[in-house]
C-alpha cells in the first residue's frame, strides 16, 4: 500500500519519527516523505542523516495551523499523526497549551486532510489515552474520539481514520529507561513506586504496527499492541545493577499502572495474534464484519492493563537490550 506512496508525518522529529522514516523508506520505497514539525534544529539534524535522498523533505510547520497544515499536504496520500504534547507533568502545569496541540491540532489536521483528499490517516495514541486521570491521557482521548468520528465527519469524502495505542517506548528521549542510565553514575535511582508497572514496546514494534494499521483499516479502529510488562523496579535494575533506590512518590497525574484497554469497551473489543482492535460504538460499525474480519470478541469485562498482562519482560532481557543498544537509547 505504502509502495511508491507519498507520506507525511507530523512531529516526525521525535522519537517515532527517526524510526518511521529510515524503516518505510526501506521496506516500502515511498515516492515522497515529508517530515511536518516545528523545531527547526531537530529538523536540521535530521535532515543530515538523509541528506541526498531526494524522497525525503522537510516542512516547518505547526499542527495548529491549519492553514499551513492544508498547504503542506499538497499532494500526500497517506498521513501519520505523531505530533503531540506528551509529557505529563509538563501537561499538567501547562494545560491550556496540550489542549492547542493535541486537541485542537487533531481537529485541524482532520479537516485538512478531508479537504486535501487524503487516503488514509494513522494517529498515534498512548495507554494513557484509557481511563485517563492526567491531563495529557484526557487530551488524547479526546484526540482518538476525533479521528474515530472523522470517518462519519468525511461524509461523501473517502478519507479514512485509525489510530494506534500503545505503551512506553523503550528507550525513547525522555523516558525512563534514559533517565535511569542518567543518574546510573551517582548510584541512586529515585523510585516513584515500587508497586508500578509499565507496558513495554520498541519503536521498531510500533513502526510496524502503524504499517499494519493502514493495510488492515476500513475507518475508525483503535489497534492496541500485545506488549509485554515490566515492573519499574526491575526496569531500574536492569539498567543499574548496582544502583540503591530512594522512594520518592507518584508525580501529578501518575497512574500505578497502565491501562490500554477497559472494561467498557470489553464488548466491542476483538483479539488477533499480535494485537487487540477497539471497534467504535457509533453506527454499528462495532459489528461490521469487514472491521471485525477473524477477530475474536473478548471476554465479558475483559482489561488489558499492565498489571494484569499475561506477558512480562524479564530483568535479564532488557538489560541484554540495553547493553545492545546503549549508544542509541535516548538519542531520538
Amino acid at each position: 500500500m505504502l509502495n511508491n506512496a507519498s507520506i507525511l508525518i507530523t512531529g516526525g522529529t521525535g522519537s517515532f519519527g527517526n524510526t518511521f522514516v529510515p524503516m518505510t523508506l526501506a521496506r516500502y520505497n515511498p515516492r515522497r516523505l515529508v517530515i511536518y514539525s516545528r523545531d527547526e534544529m531537530k529538523q536540521w539534524e535530521m535532515a543530515q542523516k538523509f541528506a541526498g535522498d531526494p524522497r525525503v523533505s522537510f516542512i516547518i510547520g505547526d499542527v495548529r495551523d491549519k492553514d499551513r497544515l492544508t498547504r503542506a499536504l499538497d499532494g500526500i496520500e497517506y498521513v501519520v499523526h505523531a505530533a503531540a504534547t506528551k509529557i505529563v507533568p509538563t501537561a499538567e502545569y501547562n494545560p491550556f497549551e496540550c489542549v492547542k496541540t493535541n486537541i485542537n491540532g487533531a481537529m485541524n489536521l482532520v479537516d485538512a486532510c478531508i479537504d486535501r483528499g487524503i487516503k488514509r490517516v494513522v494517529a498515534l495514541s498512548t495507554d494513557k489515552a484509557s481511563n485517563p486521570i492526567n491531563l495529557y491521557g484526557a487530551t488524547k482521548l479526546a484526540s482518538d474520539k476525533l479521528f474515530v468520528a472523522a470517518n462519519a465527519y468525511a461524509g461523501t469524502h473517502e478519507t479514512r481514520f485509525a489510530v494506534v495505542r500503545y505503551g512506553n517506548v523503550m528507550g525513547s528521549r525522555g523516558s525512563v529507561i534514559p533517565f535511569f542510565m542518567s543518574l546510573a553514575e551517582t548510584g541512586v535511582l529515585p523510585i516513584t513506586d515500587t508497586r508500578m508497572t509499565r507496558f513495554m514496546i520498541t519503536l521498531e514494534q510500533g513502526v510496524e504496527l502503524v504499517w499494519h494499521a493502514f493495510e488492515d483499516m476500513q475507518g475508525g479502529e483503535i489497534y492496541v499492541k500485545k506488549i509485554p510488562s515490566m515492573n519499574i523496579v526491575d526496569i531500574a535494575r536492569a539498567v543499574a545493577p548496582h544502583a540503591a533506590h530512594r522512594i520518592i512518590g507518584i508525580r501529578p497525574g501518575e497512574k500505578i499502572h497502565e491501562q490500554m484497554i477497559g472494561a467498557e469497551d470489553a464488548h466491542h473489543t476483538f483479539a488477533y495474534p499480535g494485537h487487540f482492535k477497539i471497534l467504535p460504538m457509533i453506527h454499528n460499525w462495532s459489528s461490521d464484519p469487514a472491521r471485525i474480519k477473524d477477530g475474536q470478541l473478548v471476554p465479558e469485562n475483559f482489561t488489558y492493563t499492565s498489571d494484569n498482562n499475561q506477558e512480562w519482560m524479564s530483568l535479564e532481557s532488557l538489560g541484554q537490550w540495553v547493553v545492545q543498544r546503549r549508544s542509541e537509547i535516548g538519542s531520538i
